[in-house]
């Protein structure tokens, strides 16, 4: 029987070895993302009437750039963990719960990498 309680057996449920990582890094993104949304909105503040070149130019530093790509990583990551959670608690069939959290993994990605493109865009130009 190993190492199941009796109420994970009579459920037939057992640990899933996820929840406590699952957690942790929905925590960890939400800490990361305190900074990284007070810059931008000191940042959208501080460029408020700027022009479209003068903003490109902006995100175009290295510096800008960075905090931009740490920012959408996080924050479409934090994202990807949350709907995951509201999911997995309210889809009950197993069938359209397994394409609904592949469809949102695939999703978050193609979002992620393609802002991820356009910042890289601006900073390296093309």
């Amino acid at each position: 029987m190993g190492m199941q309680s009796n109420l994970g057996r009579v459920r037939g449920m057992g640990s899933a070895k996820d929840g406590v990582h699952h957690w942790w890094m929905q925590r960890l993104t939400a800490v990361a993302l305190v900074p990284l949304l007070l810059w931008l909105v000191i940042s959208i503040i501080a460029h408020a009437g700027a022009g479209h070149e003068a903003v490109s130019a902006w995100m175009g530093q290295p510096v800008p750039a960075i905090l931009m790509i740490l920012l959408i990583i996080a924050g479409f990551y934090h994202a990807q963990l949350g709907v995951q959670v509201v999911i997995e608690d309210y889809v009950h069939n197993e069938g359209v719960k397994f394409a609904i959290l592949i469809g949102l993994k695939l999703l978050t990605v193609l979002l992620g990498v393609a802002s991820v493109f356009a910042i890289s865009k601006l900073a390296f130009g093309a």
